[in-house]
């Protein structure tokens, strides 16, 4: 099985840098299942009907969501009728949506789910004991079981990682929006990264306008973010598991003009 995850897309120059390098690196890695976090693609907040199509288009076979995920109203018009939205599993009971999918490719199936940290985000329900509940479930319809953990604490997400050790094939993290550098195999067999990074704007702050953003830190005035022009750059990871869902391999994506694509 093998597995590309792209990480939070961020308004339209993330939906661009999508368009153009994801068949790219569909045609490169010849993924099984191409996972994308889009819960920042509508203006750096949340998602609509409309993107949600453009990202599928795009080449995603599964998108997942994070806190920005009711950001856009008109989310809780479409998110029970879209079969490939997920949004974090530990949202209290009553949301809508689902918090994971089990998605068949020929004679394999893989569970995607997706959870969020609650250490510096809004105090939800436990991501541990949800996820272990989920997994349980999951384990026993397929052994390849893909988490995205949407966290705010590198800590969190560590745990998270050590946690589901061997019980599922990968924890990747997303939500800081930067790229980390120590993606590994856990000694029981899953693939970890404590973030995957962002697809969207290279030269802003996690996305948005820098000049903003410096701004606020100068003054601690309130301002609206705004999502960053110009130069982008796509982040992501590519995982291979064996027939057990036990990780081989992951390998980081950060393509942008300082680190240029090659086929």
């Amino acid at each position: 099985m093998k597995v590309l995850f792209i990480g939070d897309v961020v308004g339209s120059p993330g939906r661009n840098c999508l368009k153009q390098f994801l068949p790219k690196l569909k045609q490169k890695y010849r993924p099984d299942i191409t996972i994308v976090n889009g819960e920042n693609a509508a203006g750096g907040k949340g998602i609509t009907e409309k993107i949600y199509h453009e990202i599928k288009e795009s080449g995603a076979d599964v998108i997942t969501l994070g806190n920005h995920t009711w950001d856009k109203k008109e989310i809780f018009d479409f998110i029970d009728d879209v079969p490939s939205l997920v949004r974090p599993a530990n949202f209290p009971d009553g949301n809508p949506g689902v918090g994971y999918v089990i998605t068949k490719f020929g004679n394999k199936k893989i569970g995607v789910i997706s959870g969020q940290g609650r250490t510096f985000l809004p105090p939800i329900d436990c991501p541990f004991r949800k996820l272990d509940e989920i997994v349980d479930e999951v384990k026993e319809k397929t052994p390849y079981i893909f988490v995205d953990f949407h966290a705010e604490a590198t800590s969190e997400k560590q745990a998270m990682g050590w946690f589901l050790d061997g019980r599922v094939s990968a924890v990747v993290g997303t939500h800081t929006h930067v790229q980390t550098a120590d993606e590994r195999i856990l000694p029981q067999g899953t693939a970890y990264i404590s973030d995957v990074g962002m697809t969207g704007p290279y030269d802003g702050i996690l996305g948005m306008d820098r000049e903003i953003i410096i701004n606020r830190f100068l003054t601690s005035l309130p301002s609206r973010f705004e999502v960053a022009e110009g130069r982008e750059q796509i982040n992501g990871v590519y995982l291979t598991l064996n027939k057990e869902g036990k990780a081989e391999s992951i390998h980081r994506i950060n393509i942008n003009e300082d680190r240029p694509f090659f086929d």
